[in-house]
Order: structure tokens, then sequence, then C-alpha cells
């Protein structure tokens, strides 16, 4: 087998403790049945309520709701669209999002524990219960024409993917870019949904005046693997579909590839970046796996539940590159992990980055062209 279908670390469970390293889980929040097309398969406590509820015996409760039901968009008038962003890991100074919680259901993400804080667990409720910012678009207007604001670039989906199944009914990120290129403002995007396409006319448009740039996120070609993993995104060669057409049409394309996870898809990093080179993208990142807050206890249900003959190894790797942990609050290391396999995978993105002539090119947003309806223009 070559180095594009089997894992480097093949032979590192020779090296691990034969132990089961069980999460601590109370029984009845485990899920009963497998929940196809979920990522995760219960709720997770809310750290910040002190009441919830919970499923103790399967025949005492007859309408109990399983995980399999309806998404469920909840709307809302919202206060602000526009936040700064204080991690000094992701490379962005300000982000927005016009959705909370995602219908992807991807099972490791990071944005799972934000749930959290609308009264919602980071589990199942992640997945189902999508708040809706309906005034988005007129919150991002409002926010721009403030006389300090200094066109720094924004993020689309800093959190959440603003092109999840919930854009097609409410199209809050197609108004918001038109906002965008109304006002020149420069903006980041990054979605592992095709949908983006649809918005190709204005992506276009603001692409001529160099204030967009776009990553389409790709964890493995794996279809099988993505299936479970990031149950409702579009597949790998959709994605690549999507770099294509977009990079024809002018618009600078990325591929982000995260998160890296050893046993399970990080091998696939050649793969992935040649592929996407080869259909235009020219810069590139990545993230390795951490597990913080809910998470954890959500990836270790799902990875048992899913792959119980190699279940231990992967979650091994995991806490060998956490410093026998499964999660790193550290700045600069937390989303790069460290020891031998972690750096194993950086010296992997260095060397393909190199060979495939990926982020060879020095460029950026366009700030210079920012104007407010009425003015002719503005100088910064």
């Amino acid at each position: 087998m070559d180095n594009e279908s089997k894992s480097p670390f093949t032979g590192q469970n020779q090296k691990l403790q034969q132990d089961h390293h069980k999460v601590s889980v109370t029984p009845h929040q485990e899920s009963t049945q497998y929940i196809h097309g979920r990522g995760a398969q219960y709720n997770t406590k809310n750290r910040f309520l002190k009441n919830e509820s919970t499923r103790e015996h399967i025949e005492g409760i007859d309408d109990w709701e399983e995980g399999n039901i309806p998404t469920q968009y909840i709307e809302q008038q919202s206060k602000t669209i526009v936040n700064k962003v204080e991690s000094k890991d992701v490379g962005m100074g300000y982000s927005m999002n016009p959705y909370a919680g995602c219908e992807h259901g991807c099972i490791y993400c990071y944005a799972r524990n934000v749930h959290e804080y609308w009264g919602y667990s980071a589990g199942l409720d992640f997945e189902q219960k999508i708040i809706i910012k309906k005034n988005a678009p007129q919150l991002l207007r409002k926010f721009l024409m403030h006389p300090k604001w200094d066109a720094t670039p924004i993020m689309l989906s800093g959190n959440t993917d603003c092109y999840q199944p919930a854009e097609q009914k409410y199209r809050l990120t197609r108004g918001l870019l038109e906002v965008c290129n109304e006002f020149n403002q420069p903006v980041g995007i990054l979605t592992k949904n095709s949908w983006i396409l649809k918005d190709k006319d204005v992506l276009q448009d603001m692409a001529k005046k160099g204030i967009v740039s776009a990553m389409v996120s790709i964890t493995s070609f794996n279809e099988d693997l993505r299936r479970i993993m990031e149950p409702r995104t579009t597949t790998a060669k959709q994605k690549l579909k999507v770099i294509n057409e977009l990079s024809s049409a002018g618009v600078r394309m990325g591929v982000m590839m995260g998160p890296m996870i050893p046993g399970l898809n990080e091998h696939e990093m050649q793969r992935i970046m040649k592929a996407a080179a080869d259909n235009g993208a020219t810069f590139t990142a990545y993230t390795f796996i951490r597990l913080n807050g809910a998470i954890k206890f959500l990836f270790h249900d799902w990875l048992f539940k899913n792959f119980p003959n190699h279940a231990d190894k992967v979650w091994h790797l995991i806490e060998q590159s956490h410093d026998g942990q499964v999660n790193d609050t550290r700045w600069g290391v937390r989303m790069r992990g460290e020891g031998h396999i972690a750096q194993m995978v950086a010296q992997q993105y260095k060397k393909y980055g190199k060979l495939y002539n990926m982020n060879a090119e020095e460029w950026s947003l366009n700030t210079n062209i920012f104007k407010r309806p009425g003015e002719q223009g503005k100088l910064f």
C-alpha cells in the first residue's frame, strides 16, 4: 500500500497500553441505538444548567423523543453579528456567523461547546436546534457604517458553517456577502458545503476587487468515514468541484485539512493537498484533533461505536499528542499538538505544501477600497 492509503502510525498500537481508557459517561446518557445521519449520539450535560431531563428507563417514558427527529430552526432577532476573535491560533481578527448550531453534525466540531451558552446541549441539540439570526445582514450594515470601522477582514464561518442546510431557506450568507460587496468590505469564507456555488456571481464580483478568498474543508476521501464523521456535509469529490469552479471564476481558493486525526485520516494529507492543487487551490491550512469540553465525551462515544476494533489505538494516539490528555488549552500548541506524531503531521504538511506549490504567493485581502454608501472612497 502506498502512503496515500496506509497510515504511518499503523504500528503504533504495539506500544500502547492495553487497558481500555473509557471516559466517564453515566449510563443514562449513552444512546441505546445508533442514530444514522447524526454525528453525536446523545445530549451531553450543559455545564451552565442546574437542572436537566434524562432518560433513566426506556420502558418508563412513552413519549421520549429519540435523536433522529427533524431539525428545528429557531428564528431570532440578534443584537450583534460581528465578533472580535480573541484566539491567537485561528488567524482572524473578526468573525460573523449567521447561524448558531450546525446541521452538518461533524463529531469533532469545537463549536459544539458554544451551543451550551444558548441553553442547549453540545450533543444532538447542536445538530437539531439551529438558531437563525434573521437580521444578520441589517446588523452588518449597521456595523460597517460606524465611522471608526477600518475595513479589517471579517471571517464568515469562524464558528459554524455559513453554508449549512439552513442557508438554502434563509439565504443570510448571501445577504451578508451582498452587504460586503456594497461596502467593499474584505471577507474570508470557510465551508464544507457546495451551496457556496449558488453565490458564485457575487463572489466573482468581489474577487475582481480582491476582497474575498475562500477555503473548502476536506478531511477525507474515504466516503464511509465522511458519512459518519461529518454526516451532512457534501462529498470530497463535490468539494473539489467547488474549488475548481470558483478558482476558474477568479476566486482565490484554499483547502482546510482539519482536523487531522491520527489513525483515521492523517495519512490522507498528501492526497488532499494534491487534489486541491490540481483543482486550483493555492493555499492551505490544517488543524490537529483536540477534544475540549463536551466534545471529549461525544467523540469517545462515537469512536468506540464506529471503530470498536481500533478505537483504543486512536484514543491513545490523540493522548500522546496532547501530553497524556485529549485536549490542550495552550496558545500555539492546542491546534497543532505536540510529540512525534504531531511533528510527523506537521512535517508532511510542510513537505507536500512545498511539493504542490501551496502558500507560495504573498497575498492579502484588499482593505484600501472600503467605502460607505454616499462616500466617494476612503484611503487608509
